[in-house]
């Protein structure tokens, strides 16, 4: 497994490591357990004694918590025991680093609207209302200086709660993360073993979506200046648009994420269902908490969390046996990285129209320089040759986002490899899809928009 950490990063990681071990072996009770928790970070990295408190912020932020002002534990665990969900803001800063830092260029590292931070600030200035959520800027920072929330603790209350079945839904990017000999069935093992209910691919949900923008692109592509802008799935690609492109944004689907279709419609089948998203990105976590399609996830976990917590829970994937199941399409798997998409959309469009005169014909764009590249040009009204817009705000797709365990190139090779084993060619031959649908009172996927409540459950407001 490659070591993609900064320094920082194997720090806050060897906190979350020790959060989750001891929180889920029943070792942190009271603050004076967190006090002991503080003070060997402390030792073991060699922090000043006026460090403490920015120790302790990031134990907080790894509890999925704010950080305080106050250097003192008191309620932390028991938010934990009641938290229902982690709240915004999704980025936390962290008081102190700043000061010591003499990085000139320390700014957004998109270079666009996200964060500024500014050189011996006590704290850096995060600009949310200009933020696309993107994470670079976390990732970038080795001084410990801002940090996502991760909110697995609270997850580890849901699994303990046996009332009510935990769904966890993962993203197609996952495919190689833990390793080449590491399968869908493997890794279905261990969240089984860790007291999850099931882990579904949410490439089933891209299936379903897939369909739906098929529909959606065949209704309103009617002459060669029409064009339609997706991809629902990247948080990043939809905060630009609708942040800073108001005049396009009526050309983009409304359709939600696979992955908030994904707890919406498990929610539906599964009565007081609980469902943890397993993310390759930040945004992931910041996208569950839009005021639109809140409550259809209830915690996003990455890959790099994910990755500490099976060591800290001692699960080794490869020892595991397999628990195989093919629940989604070549389609919908290879939304997983650029032109995933498009390739997916377009093989249901020629089914749907096979007459159809006006063909789909996309540009992908990745990386958020040169989303912003192509949603100038069709602001101004610039001419492309294209009618399908797929955007995604990483470099190559979700398997560049910035929580994932390998390299983007090799995670796309994998993301391929997972996709061509699906003995599912199209979101039409999954008869999962259908079955899905069938509970709905839809006979067939053309007929997917005219049933008022799946139409619902699949729009955004």
């Amino acid at each position: 497994m490659e070591d993609r950490y900064t320094d920082f990063t194997r720090k806050r990681m060897y906190i979350l490591h020790e959060l989750v071990k001891r929180y889920w072996n029943g070792e942190l009770n009271t603050a004076d357990d967190l006090e002991e928790l503080a003070r060997e970070i402390q030792a073991k990295y060699g922090f000043a004694e006026d460090e403490t408190g920015f120790i302790k912020n990031h134990i907080r932020v790894a509890m999925g918590q704010d950080p305080k002002a106050d250097p003192g534990f008191s309620d932390e665990l028991d938010r934990v025991r009641r938290a229902e969900r982690v709240r915004q803001p999704v980025i936390a800063n962290i008081d102190g680093p700043c000061r010591f830092c003499n990085d000139e260029k320390c700014e957004c590292q998109v270079g666009l609207y996200e964060t500024r931070l500014y050189r011996r600030n006590r704290e850096p200035v995060i600009e949310n209302n200009k933020c696309l959520s993107c994470g670079r800027c976390v990732t970038a920072c080795d001084f410990g200086a801002i940090a996502d929330k991760v909110e697995f603790l609270p997850v580890i209350e849901l699994l303990r709660d046996k009332s009510r079945p935990v769904f966890a839904v993962a993203a197609p990017a996952i495919a190689g993360q833990f390793g080449e000999d590491i399968t869908w069935g493997k890794l279905r093992t261990a969240f089984k073993l860790m007291g999850f209910e099931d882990l579904v691919e949410v490439a089933m949900f891209a299936d379903i979506l897939t369909i739906k923008e098929a529909i959606e692109f065949n209704d309103q592509i009617r002459t060669e200046k029409d064009f339609f802008l997706t991809s629902c799935c990247c948080p990043v690609w939809i905060n630009m648009v609708k942040k800073s492109y108001p005049d396009i944004r009526k050309y983009m689907s409304l359709s939600v994420s696979p992955m908030i279709a994904s707890g919406r419609i498990l929610k539906k089948l599964y009565k007081d269902a609980r469902v943890v998203f397993i993310a390759p990105c930040i945004a992931k976590k910041a996208e569950i908490k839009e005021p639109d399609i809140e409550g259809a996830i209830d915690f996003v976990i990455n890959f790099m969390e994910l990755k500490e917590i099976f060591d800290a829970l001692e699960i080794n994937l490869r020892d595991l046996p397999p628990d195989d199941k093919d629940q989604a399409s070549m389609g919908g798997r290879m939304y997983g990285r650029t032109g995933g998409v498009s390739w997916s959309v377009k093989t249901i469009v020629n089914r749907l129209a096979p007459e159809r005169v006006i063909k789909l014909k996309p540009i992908k764009v990745d990386g958020v320089k040169k989303c912003k590249e192509i949603l100038d040009k069709l602001s101004k009204g610039e001419k492309i040759d294209a009618n399908f817009i797929e955007g995604m705000g990483c470099t190559g797709g979700c398997v560049g986002g910035p929580r994932t365990n390998i390299e983007p190139d090799k995670a796309a090779q994998y993301v391929n490899e997972c996709a061509e084993e699906s003995f599912i060619l199209t979101p039409f031959d999954n008869q999962n899809v259908m079955k899905i649908l069938e509970q709905f009172g839809i006979e067939s996927g053309d007929k997917l928009l005219e049933n008022e409540e799946m139409h619902g459950l699949l729009t955004r407001e």
